[in-house]
Protein backbone atom coordinates (compact mmCIF):
# COMPACT_ATOMS: atom_id res chain seq x y z
CA UNK A 1 0.00 0.00 0.00
CA UNK A 2 1.48 3.30 -1.16
CA UNK A 3 2.16 5.81 2.08
CA UNK A 4 1.32 9.82 1.50
CA UNK A 5 1.67 12.59 4.40
CA UNK A 6 -1.26 14.84 4.75
CA UNK A 7 -0.01 17.89 6.25
CA UNK A 8 -3.19 19.55 7.60
CA UNK A 9 -3.87 22.24 10.24
CA UNK A 10 -7.79 21.63 11.11
CA UNK A 11 -8.52 18.19 12.23
CA UNK A 12 -10.51 17.04 15.36
CA UNK A 13 -11.43 17.84 17.91
CA UNK A 14 -11.64 21.21 15.27
CA UNK A 15 -15.46 22.33 14.74
CA UNK A 16 -16.68 23.82 11.12
CA UNK A 17 -16.06 22.66 7.73
CA UNK A 18 -12.48 22.89 7.27
CA UNK A 19 -11.96 19.62 8.86
CA UNK A 20 -14.16 17.50 7.25
CA UNK A 21 -12.80 17.48 4.06
CA UNK A 22 -9.38 15.68 5.07
CA UNK A 23 -10.73 13.71 7.56
CA UNK A 24 -13.06 11.80 5.18
CA UNK A 25 -10.84 11.81 2.84
CA UNK A 26 -8.27 9.68 5.40
CA UNK A 27 -11.40 7.41 5.91
CA UNK A 28 -11.55 6.21 2.39
CA UNK A 29 -7.81 6.24 0.83
CA UNK A 30 -6.93 2.96 2.21
CA UNK A 31 -9.94 1.50 0.07
CA UNK A 32 -7.73 2.20 -2.83
CA UNK A 33 -4.51 1.79 -1.79
CA UNK A 34 -3.42 4.40 0.02
CA UNK A 35 -2.23 4.60 3.28
CA UNK A 36 -2.51 8.70 5.00
CA UNK A 37 0.01 9.28 7.57
CA UNK A 38 -1.42 12.68 8.91
CA UNK A 39 0.52 15.55 10.49
CA UNK A 40 -1.38 18.33 12.69
CA UNK A 41 -0.82 20.73 15.15
CA UNK A 42 -0.25 19.60 18.73
CA UNK A 43 -1.58 22.61 20.55
CA UNK A 44 -3.81 24.84 17.71
CA UNK A 45 -6.08 27.77 18.29
CA UNK A 46 -9.24 26.74 16.94
CA UNK A 47 -11.84 28.83 17.02
CA UNK A 48 -14.76 26.17 16.75
CA UNK A 49 -14.31 22.80 18.45
CA UNK A 50 -16.22 19.48 18.14
CA UNK A 51 -15.36 16.89 20.37
CA UNK A 52 -17.80 15.01 18.65
CA UNK A 53 -15.45 14.16 15.16
CA UNK A 54 -12.61 12.44 17.33
CA UNK A 55 -14.70 9.08 17.33
CA UNK A 56 -14.62 9.82 13.42
CA UNK A 57 -10.47 9.27 13.07
CA UNK A 58 -9.89 6.24 12.03
CA UNK A 59 -8.16 4.14 14.96
CA UNK A 60 -5.48 2.85 12.14
CA UNK A 61 -4.59 5.65 11.35
CA UNK A 62 -1.12 7.28 12.15
CA UNK A 63 -1.31 11.08 13.56
CA UNK A 64 1.94 13.21 13.85
CA UNK A 65 1.65 15.77 16.44
CA UNK A 66 4.48 18.99 16.58
CA UNK A 67 3.61 22.21 18.69
CA UNK A 68 2.44 25.51 16.92
CA UNK A 69 3.12 28.73 18.29
CA UNK A 70 0.26 31.32 16.95
CA UNK A 71 -0.44 34.94 17.72
CA UNK A 72 -4.11 34.98 18.79
CA UNK A 73 -2.74 34.61 22.63
CA UNK A 74 -0.88 37.51 22.46
CA UNK A 75 -3.55 39.93 20.31
CA UNK A 76 -6.37 38.77 22.88
CA UNK A 77 -4.36 40.88 24.94
CA UNK A 78 -5.77 43.75 23.19
CA UNK A 79 -9.12 42.25 22.59
CA UNK A 80 -10.03 38.39 23.70
CA UNK A 81 -13.44 38.83 21.92
CA UNK A 82 -12.83 40.71 18.75
CA UNK A 83 -9.47 38.39 18.43
CA UNK A 84 -12.07 35.25 18.55
CA UNK A 85 -14.12 37.18 16.38
CA UNK A 86 -11.29 37.78 13.69
CA UNK A 87 -10.25 34.00 13.90
CA UNK A 88 -13.17 33.00 12.85
CA UNK A 89 -13.94 34.60 9.68
CA UNK A 90 -16.42 37.48 11.11
CA UNK A 91 -14.17 40.55 9.89
CA UNK A 92 -17.19 44.29 10.95
CA UNK A 93 -16.84 45.99 8.10
CA UNK A 94 -19.03 49.15 9.03
CA UNK A 95 -17.36 51.52 11.45
CA UNK A 96 -14.89 48.75 13.13
CA UNK A 97 -13.14 49.87 15.88
CA UNK A 98 -9.70 51.47 16.21
CA UNK A 99 -8.85 48.01 18.01
CA UNK A 100 -10.49 45.82 15.36
CA UNK A 101 -8.63 48.46 12.32
CA UNK A 102 -5.06 47.50 14.18
CA UNK A 103 -5.90 44.00 14.53
CA UNK A 104 -7.01 43.35 10.75
CA UNK A 105 -3.38 45.59 9.55
CA UNK A 106 -1.18 43.25 12.33
CA UNK A 107 -2.95 40.40 11.20
CA UNK A 108 -2.73 41.13 7.24
CA UNK A 109 0.82 42.90 7.00
CA UNK A 110 2.74 40.81 9.80
CA UNK A 111 1.56 37.62 9.31
CA UNK A 112 1.72 36.85 5.89
CA UNK A 113 0.31 34.27 4.62
CA UNK A 114 -1.13 34.11 7.34
CA UNK A 115 -0.87 33.60 11.74
CA UNK A 116 0.48 30.05 11.39
CA UNK A 117 3.37 31.26 9.12
CA UNK A 118 5.89 29.96 12.32
CA UNK A 119 4.76 26.54 12.28
CA UNK A 120 6.42 25.91 8.30
CA UNK A 121 10.32 26.07 9.69
CA UNK A 122 9.80 23.63 12.76
CA UNK A 123 7.30 21.12 10.36
CA UNK A 124 10.09 20.93 7.27
CA UNK A 125 12.85 19.96 10.09
CA UNK A 126 10.35 17.40 12.29
CA UNK A 127 9.08 16.04 8.53
CA UNK A 128 12.60 15.66 6.98
CA UNK A 129 12.74 12.21 9.73
CA UNK A 130 9.21 11.19 8.93
CA UNK A 131 9.51 11.13 5.16
CA UNK A 132 12.91 8.80 5.35
CA UNK A 133 11.87 6.69 7.81
CA UNK A 134 8.08 6.07 6.57
CA UNK A 135 9.47 6.07 3.06
CA UNK A 136 6.90 9.05 1.76
CA UNK A 137 6.90 9.54 -1.85
CA UNK A 138 4.41 11.77 -2.02
CA UNK A 139 2.35 14.97 0.24
CA UNK A 140 -0.36 16.51 0.69
CA UNK A 141 -0.50 20.03 1.81
CA UNK A 142 -4.30 21.51 2.38
CA UNK A 143 -5.59 24.92 3.05
CA UNK A 144 -6.15 27.59 4.11
CA UNK A 145 -4.08 28.51 6.05
CA UNK A 146 -1.72 28.70 3.15
CA UNK A 147 1.00 28.78 5.25
CA UNK A 148 1.02 24.86 5.07
CA UNK A 149 1.98 24.78 1.69
CA UNK A 150 4.92 26.65 2.27
CA UNK A 151 5.82 23.43 4.43
CA UNK A 152 5.39 21.42 1.30
CA UNK A 153 7.37 24.23 -0.96
CA UNK A 154 10.26 23.95 1.38
CA UNK A 155 9.87 19.75 1.43
CA UNK A 156 10.11 19.77 -2.13
CA UNK A 157 13.12 21.59 -2.17
CA UNK A 158 14.81 19.38 -0.52
CA UNK A 159 13.45 16.42 -1.40
CA UNK A 160 12.35 14.31 -4.53
CA UNK A 161 8.75 13.70 -3.74
CA UNK A 162 5.25 14.84 -5.53
CA UNK A 163 3.97 17.06 -3.73
CA UNK A 164 -0.19 18.12 -3.94
CA UNK A 165 -1.64 21.58 -3.21
CA UNK A 166 -4.71 21.25 -1.89
CA UNK A 167 -7.19 23.87 -1.93
CA UNK A 168 -10.13 24.63 -0.31
CA UNK A 169 -10.49 28.01 -0.77
CA UNK A 170 -8.90 30.77 -3.11
CA UNK A 171 -5.78 32.46 -2.25
CA UNK A 172 -5.41 35.96 -2.82
CA UNK A 173 -8.82 36.21 -4.73
CA UNK A 174 -10.96 35.29 -1.84
CA UNK A 175 -13.23 37.71 -0.53
CA UNK A 176 -12.02 38.71 2.85
CA UNK A 177 -8.54 39.38 1.59
CA UNK A 178 -9.57 43.37 0.69
CA UNK A 179 -10.56 43.49 3.94
CA UNK A 180 -7.15 42.96 5.65
CA UNK A 181 -5.88 46.41 5.08
CA UNK A 182 -2.88 44.89 3.46
CA UNK A 183 -0.38 47.07 1.76
CA UNK A 184 0.79 47.40 -1.74
CA UNK A 185 4.10 45.54 -0.54
CA UNK A 186 2.02 42.76 1.53
CA UNK A 187 -0.63 42.28 -1.47
CA UNK A 188 2.49 41.49 -3.70
CA UNK A 189 3.92 39.41 -1.14
CA UNK A 190 0.83 37.00 -0.78
CA UNK A 191 1.08 37.28 -4.89
CA UNK A 192 4.36 36.11 -5.45
CA UNK A 193 4.05 33.14 -2.21
CA UNK A 194 0.37 32.50 -4.57
CA UNK A 195 2.58 31.73 -7.66
CA UNK A 196 5.56 29.92 -6.08
CA UNK A 197 3.17 27.12 -4.85
CA UNK A 198 1.30 26.92 -7.95
CA UNK A 199 4.20 26.79 -10.09
CA UNK A 200 6.22 24.47 -7.98
CA UNK A 201 3.75 21.70 -6.77
CA UNK A 202 3.90 18.83 -9.02
CA UNK A 203 0.21 18.70 -8.60
CA UNK A 204 -3.24 21.52 -7.47
CA UNK A 205 -6.40 20.16 -6.30
CA UNK A 206 -9.33 22.83 -6.20
CA UNK A 207 -12.85 22.64 -4.71
CA UNK A 208 -14.47 24.45 -7.95
CA UNK A 209 -14.25 25.19 -11.83
CA UNK A 210 -13.55 28.66 -10.85
CA UNK A 211 -10.80 28.33 -9.10
CA UNK A 212 -9.61 25.81 -11.43
CA UNK A 213 -9.85 28.76 -14.55
CA UNK A 214 -7.86 31.13 -12.35
CA UNK A 215 -5.15 28.91 -11.48
CA UNK A 216 -4.56 28.21 -15.30
CA UNK A 217 -4.04 31.33 -16.26
CA UNK A 218 -1.16 31.22 -13.10
CA UNK A 219 0.77 27.95 -13.90
CA UNK A 220 0.59 24.91 -16.22
CA UNK A 221 1.09 21.84 -13.40
CA UNK A 222 -2.27 19.94 -13.32
CA UNK A 223 -5.48 20.63 -11.81
CA UNK A 224 -8.03 18.67 -10.42
CA UNK A 225 -11.20 19.60 -9.45
CA UNK A 226 -12.55 17.19 -6.62
CA UNK A 227 -15.45 18.70 -4.47
CA UNK A 228 -16.57 18.49 -0.75
CA UNK A 229 -19.13 16.62 -0.31
CA UNK A 230 -21.19 14.16 1.96
CA UNK A 231 -20.51 11.00 3.69
CA UNK A 232 -23.53 10.27 6.38
CA UNK A 233 -26.57 7.63 5.47
CA UNK A 234 -29.22 9.42 6.95
CA UNK A 235 -32.68 8.15 8.12
CA UNK A 236 -36.08 10.09 7.14
CA UNK A 237 -37.13 12.10 10.56
CA UNK A 238 -40.04 14.17 10.66
CA UNK A 239 -39.89 18.28 9.34
CA UNK A 240 -40.36 20.94 11.73
CA UNK A 241 -44.11 22.22 11.54
CA UNK A 242 -43.18 25.83 11.52
CA UNK A 243 -42.24 27.08 8.33
CA UNK A 244 -38.66 27.24 9.13
CA UNK A 245 -35.44 28.39 7.39
CA UNK A 246 -32.38 27.33 8.19
CA UNK A 247 -28.73 28.93 7.58
CA UNK A 248 -25.76 26.35 9.24
CA UNK A 249 -22.60 27.99 9.45
CA UNK A 250 -20.86 31.45 10.07
CA UNK A 251 -23.17 34.31 8.22
CA UNK A 252 -20.50 36.57 8.00
CA UNK A 253 -21.53 40.17 7.07
CA UNK A 254 -21.35 40.41 3.56
CA UNK A 255 -23.03 37.67 3.12
CA UNK A 256 -25.92 39.30 5.33
CA UNK A 257 -28.85 38.71 2.57
CA UNK A 258 -30.66 41.98 2.87
CA UNK A 259 -32.52 41.17 -0.13
CA UNK A 260 -34.41 38.10 1.79
CA UNK A 261 -35.15 40.04 4.70
CA UNK A 262 -36.91 42.78 2.98
CA UNK A 263 -38.82 40.19 1.43
CA UNK A 264 -39.98 38.49 3.93
CA UNK A 265 -40.75 41.68 6.31
CA UNK A 266 -43.21 42.31 2.94
CA UNK A 267 -44.61 38.65 3.16
CA UNK A 268 -45.71 38.63 6.76
CA UNK A 269 -47.16 41.89 6.24
CA UNK A 270 -49.41 40.60 3.59
CA UNK A 271 -49.88 37.11 4.87
CA UNK A 272 -50.68 36.65 8.41
CA UNK A 273 -50.94 32.69 7.88
CA UNK A 274 -47.16 32.75 6.80
CA UNK A 275 -46.15 35.40 9.85
CA UNK A 276 -47.76 33.10 12.23
CA UNK A 277 -45.28 30.24 10.55
CA UNK A 278 -42.52 31.50 9.69
CA UNK A 279 -39.28 30.71 12.13
CA UNK A 280 -35.63 31.41 11.06
CA UNK A 281 -32.72 29.17 12.46
CA UNK A 282 -29.27 30.54 12.72
CA UNK A 283 -26.57 27.89 13.55
CA UNK A 284 -23.20 29.21 13.85
CA UNK A 285 -21.58 33.04 14.74
CA UNK A 286 -23.43 35.68 13.14
CA UNK A 287 -22.32 39.13 12.31
CA UNK A 288 -23.56 41.86 14.16
CA UNK A 289 -24.42 44.00 10.96
CA UNK A 290 -26.37 40.70 10.33
CA UNK A 291 -28.48 41.00 13.35
CA UNK A 292 -28.75 44.57 13.51
CA UNK A 293 -30.69 44.06 9.50
CA UNK A 294 -32.70 41.84 10.89
CA UNK A 295 -33.93 43.67 13.79
CA UNK A 296 -34.65 46.59 11.28
CA UNK A 297 -36.83 44.44 9.15
CA UNK A 298 -39.08 43.76 12.35
CA UNK A 299 -37.69 39.53 11.87
CA UNK A 300 -35.99 39.68 15.28
CA UNK A 301 -39.23 37.69 16.84
CA UNK A 302 -38.95 35.26 14.06
CA UNK A 303 -34.93 34.37 14.88
CA UNK A 304 -34.06 31.49 16.68
CA UNK A 305 -29.84 31.63 17.29
CA UNK A 306 -28.81 28.22 17.78
CA UNK A 307 -25.09 28.52 17.77
CA UNK A 308 -22.28 26.71 17.08
CA UNK A 309 -23.94 22.91 17.33
CA UNK A 310 -21.87 19.72 17.08
CA UNK A 311 -22.33 18.13 13.66
CA UNK A 312 -24.71 15.38 14.19
CA UNK A 313 -27.04 18.19 15.47
CA UNK A 314 -26.53 20.02 12.14
CA UNK A 315 -27.56 16.74 10.41
CA UNK A 316 -30.83 16.84 12.08
CA UNK A 317 -31.41 20.59 11.75
CA UNK A 318 -31.38 19.85 7.94
CA UNK A 319 -33.28 16.71 7.62
CA UNK A 320 -35.91 18.96 9.71
CA UNK A 321 -35.78 22.48 7.98
CA UNK A 322 -38.65 23.49 5.53
CA UNK A 323 -35.86 25.22 3.50
CA UNK A 324 -32.03 25.61 4.09
CA UNK A 325 -30.19 28.62 2.91
CA UNK A 326 -27.21 28.84 1.28
CA UNK A 327 -25.79 32.59 1.06
CA UNK A 328 -23.03 33.62 -0.27
CA UNK A 329 -21.49 37.56 -0.50
CA UNK A 330 -22.13 39.39 -3.67
CA UNK A 331 -19.03 40.05 -5.10
CA UNK A 332 -17.00 38.47 -8.37
CA UNK A 333 -14.41 37.29 -6.22
CA UNK A 334 -17.14 34.86 -4.80
CA UNK A 335 -18.39 33.43 -7.86
CA UNK A 336 -16.08 30.16 -7.33
CA UNK A 337 -17.01 29.66 -3.42
CA UNK A 338 -19.02 26.47 -3.35
CA UNK A 339 -19.77 26.00 0.78
CA UNK A 340 -19.12 22.69 1.93
CA UNK A 341 -22.36 22.39 3.52
CA UNK A 342 -24.20 22.73 0.08
CA UNK A 343 -23.42 19.28 -0.46
CA UNK A 344 -24.91 18.26 2.99
CA UNK A 345 -27.92 20.43 2.17
CA UNK A 346 -28.07 18.28 -0.94
CA UNK A 347 -27.75 15.13 1.06
CA UNK A 348 -30.44 16.49 3.26
CA UNK A 349 -32.78 16.72 0.42
CA UNK A 350 -34.82 20.04 1.33
CA UNK A 351 -35.51 22.55 -0.64
CA UNK A 352 -32.52 24.83 -1.25
CA UNK A 353 -32.64 28.94 -1.43
CA UNK A 354 -29.12 30.11 -2.37
CA UNK A 355 -28.35 33.38 -2.58
CA UNK A 356 -25.80 34.77 -4.27
CA UNK A 357 -23.46 36.85 -6.70
CA UNK A 358 -24.52 35.90 -10.35
CA UNK A 359 -22.64 33.22 -11.99
CA UNK A 360 -22.39 31.86 -8.76
CA UNK A 361 -21.18 28.23 -9.61
CA UNK A 362 -22.63 26.79 -6.31
CA UNK A 363 -26.23 28.30 -7.36
CA UNK A 364 -25.84 27.10 -10.78
CA UNK A 365 -25.36 23.29 -9.06
CA UNK A 366 -28.69 23.76 -6.66
CA UNK A 367 -30.37 24.55 -9.69
CA UNK A 368 -28.51 21.73 -12.30
CA UNK A 369 -29.40 19.31 -9.50
CA UNK A 370 -32.77 20.24 -9.14
CA UNK A 371 -32.23 20.80 -5.99
CA UNK A 372 -33.97 24.39 -5.40
CA UNK A 373 -33.55 27.65 -6.65
CA UNK A 374 -30.90 30.21 -7.28
CA UNK A 375 -31.85 34.09 -6.55
CA UNK A 376 -29.54 37.03 -6.63
CA UNK A 377 -29.30 39.44 -3.09
CA UNK A 378 -31.23 42.26 -4.96
CA UNK A 379 -33.94 40.72 -6.40
CA UNK A 380 -36.71 41.00 -3.87
CA UNK A 381 -39.39 40.12 -6.32
CA UNK A 382 -37.98 36.99 -7.28
CA UNK A 383 -37.41 35.89 -3.67
CA UNK A 384 -40.62 37.04 -2.62
CA UNK A 385 -41.86 34.78 -5.29
CA UNK A 386 -39.88 32.11 -4.78
CA UNK A 387 -40.78 32.22 -0.60
CA UNK A 388 -44.68 32.55 -1.36
CA UNK A 389 -45.00 28.99 -3.95
CA UNK A 390 -42.68 27.45 -1.23
CA UNK A 391 -45.04 28.05 1.63
CA UNK A 392 -48.25 27.42 -0.27
CA UNK A 393 -46.42 23.99 -0.99
CA UNK A 394 -45.34 23.84 3.17
CA UNK A 395 -48.96 24.49 3.97
CA UNK A 396 -50.47 21.97 1.15
CA UNK A 397 -47.83 19.13 2.69
CA UNK A 398 -45.94 18.87 -0.86
CA UNK A 399 -43.01 20.89 -0.18
CA UNK A 400 -39.97 18.48 -1.07
CA UNK A 401 -36.79 18.41 -2.40
CA UNK A 402 -36.68 15.91 -5.48
CA UNK A 403 -33.00 16.46 -6.52
CA UNK A 404 -30.89 14.85 -9.18
CA UNK A 405 -27.42 13.69 -9.58
CA UNK A 406 -26.43 14.40 -6.01
CA UNK A 407 -24.66 10.62 -5.87
CA UNK A 408 -21.25 11.70 -6.86
CA UNK A 409 -20.55 14.07 -4.02
CA UNK A 410 -20.37 11.26 -1.87
CA UNK A 411 -17.11 11.41 0.49
CA UNK A 412 -16.24 7.63 -0.66
CA UNK A 413 -17.13 9.04 -4.76
CA UNK A 414 -14.91 11.75 -4.64
CA UNK A 415 -11.76 9.90 -2.84
CA UNK A 416 -11.58 7.82 -5.34
CA UNK A 417 -11.28 10.69 -7.92
CA UNK A 418 -8.71 11.89 -5.77
CA UNK A 419 -6.66 8.70 -5.31
CA UNK A 420 -6.67 8.52 -8.96
CA UNK A 421 -4.80 11.85 -9.48
CA UNK A 422 -2.30 11.53 -6.41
Amino acid sequence: MRKILVIAYYWPPAGGPGVQRWLKFVKYLPDFGIEPIVYVPENPSYPLMDEKLIDEVPSSIKILKQPIKEPYGWASLLSKKKTKTISSGIIKEKDPSIIEKVLLWIRGNLFIPDARKFWVKPSISFLAKVIADEGIETIVTTGPPHSLHLIGLGLKKKYNIQWIADFRDPWTSIGYHKNLRLTESSKAKHKALEKGVLVKADKIVVTSHTTKTEFEAITPKPIKVVTNGFDDELQPIALDSKFTMSHIGSLLTGRNPLGLWEALQQLISESEDLKQALKIQLAGVVGEEVLQSIKEFGLSDYVEQLGYLSHDKVLETQQKSQILLLLEIDSKETQGIIPGKLFEYLNARRPILAIGPEGWEAGEMVERHHAGNMCLHTDVATLKNVLLNAFQEYQNGTLSCDSEGVEQYHRKALTESLAKFI
